[in-house]
């Protein structure tokens, strides 16, 4: 196991973590996803030693690393801004953590020109910072990192201060020098499609508590609560009150619209939750077949977020979906247009039951 941390709690000021449990493997690319102001530098804080911990301990590698210093962690730290030695060249740069361990001059060399054609920087040894992109900036900070060799690497946000091109390239880069290095990375951001992107796993921290971790597709798929939900886009959120029960198909009512879902709800209430992007919208009658529910209803509004459109529908109730531009132009989806509405009964996922 690369890193354990177990039961760790740290109260600065108004901000509790509290009861952080997590392992990452050996080689994992390891997402940690939250919303600003979840904890999620202060957990990479307390890693790292700058703060120590009110409860718990963190160990790497089976060694417990709770109060060793810093420097003997094997744990690197790759933060949010890319902080370059203005006066040094990308090599130097790259080369300084070395410097620092005292490894002779030809093996520096070495490393570094290992780790110039492993980030793509080739040809750049000599350049300055200030004349590097934002991308370039943050290779050259991970390739410093990576060069000393960590058992461990901490990302906070390393792709927040760069453009939405450049990150998805660098997205990709950070996947393959993961896979090719083997070390264990545990990446904190609150970008759900990034993480989702990079992670073999996830953790969901808010309010300074993990409260749902796993594969990204059992994440998406299962939020443990309302909160996580939300979180997630899941922005379809509803009350519901049990009908009926039968051949493991729930029948749930809210505001006098019925929608079957694949769970026993035992005569209880509960909220439920349906993703924009499971919801299908269709301008001529289709076939309803038995897994799916299926409505009449009209188009409220339409928001414009870029490559996609969010379309709120009228069914009895609101609901929001999601649909690529094009096929929204297709469909000619105004205000007032009779539509056909219908999702899975797979899709429909209880959070809470009362």
């Amino acid at each position: 196991m690369a890193l354990k941390i177990e039961h760790v709690s740290k109260r600065l000021g108004a901000f509790s973590l509290r009861d952080v449990n997590l392992e990452i493997a050996e080689g994992e690319y390891f997402v940690l996803l939250g919303p600003t102001g979840a904890g999620k530098t202060v957990l990479l804080e307390v890693l790292m030693g700058f703060h120590r911990p009110d409860k718990g301990e963190m160990l790497s590698n089976d060694q417990d690393i709770t109060n060793v210093p810093i420097e003997k962690r094997g744990i690197a730290y790759v933060p949010q801004n890319c902080l370059l030695f203005p006066h040094m060249s990308v090599f130097e740069n790259i080369e300084f953590g070395l410097k620092m361990r005292r490894v002779a001059q030809p093996e520096r060399k070495k490393a570094v020109d290992r780790m110039l054609g492993l980030m793509g920087l080739r040809g750049m040894a000599d350049r300055m910072p200030s004349t590097l992109s934002g991308g370039e900036k943050q290779k050259v900070v991970l390739a410093r990192v990576l060069v000393t060799k960590p058992k461990v690497v901490l990302l906070d946000e390393p792709l927040t201060a760069i453009d939405a091109e450049t990150s998805r390239a660098l997205q990709g880069e950070l996947k393959r020098i993961n896979r090719e290095l083997k070390v264990a990375f545990l990446h904190v951001t609150h970008d759900q499609i990034e993480a989702l992107s990079l992670a073999d796993r996830i953790a969901v921290m808010i309010q300074g508590e993990i409260v749902q971790s796993g594969t990204p597709n059992e994440v998406l798929s299962n939020p443990a609560n309302e909160l996580v939900a939300r979180f997630l886009g899941y922005t379809n959120v509803l009350r519901v009150e049990f009908v009926k029960y039968e051949s493991g198909v729930s029948e749930v009512s809210t505001d006098h619209v019925s929608i079957r879902l694949n769970a026993k709800l035992n005569n209880r209430a509960a909220t439920i939750v349906i993703h924009p992007e499971d919801i299908v919208l269709m301008t001529e009658t289709p076939n309803s077949p038995e897994e799916w529910n299926l409505f009449e209803g009209r188009v409220e509004e339409s928001t414009n977020l870029g490559p996609i459109v969010e379309v709120t529908v009228d069914i009895g109730i609101l609901l929001k979906v999601f649909l690529d531009k094009r096929s929204f132009l297709e469909m000619k989806l105004l205000r007032g247009r009779h539509i056909y509405v219908a999702f899975k009964i797979n899709s429909v996922k209880i959070v809470s039951m009362s």
